[in-house]
């Protein structure tokens, strides 16, 4: 099993991550982009991402809009796993144009 992580101490390498308000612990980004088409491909970058590493986000779009929570649900919450894919969302965002 993968070892927990705080989810304070994540949030400390990650300043544009929050916590998840829900039933078990995990972390939260909000982006915004230029237009549908913008968002449809931060999205198709990090599904290629989390395939390769088989490490899938929880996410919605509504046109530019993509909301991300990441946990490890076998783990039961937060773990490197997160924290590795959450700095590639930031860097594909960052890249791609997102606002928060």
């Amino acid at each position: 099993m993968t070892e927990r992580l705080d989810v304070d101490e994540v949030l400390k390498a990650l300043p544009l991550w929050r916590t998840h308000e829900g039933p078990r612990p995990a972390i939260e980004r909000k982006l915004a982009f230029a237009d549908f088409n913008a968002a449809f491909g931060f999205m198709t970058r990090v599904a290629l991402r989390a395939d390769k590493v088989d490490h899938h986000p929880e996410w919605s779009n509504v046109y530019n809009r993509v909301d991300i929570v990441l946990t490890t649900h076998d783990a039961g919450g937060v773990t490197q796993r997160d924290l590795d894919m959450a700095r590639f969302i930031d860097e594909a965002a960052a890249a791609m144009g997102a606002r928060t």
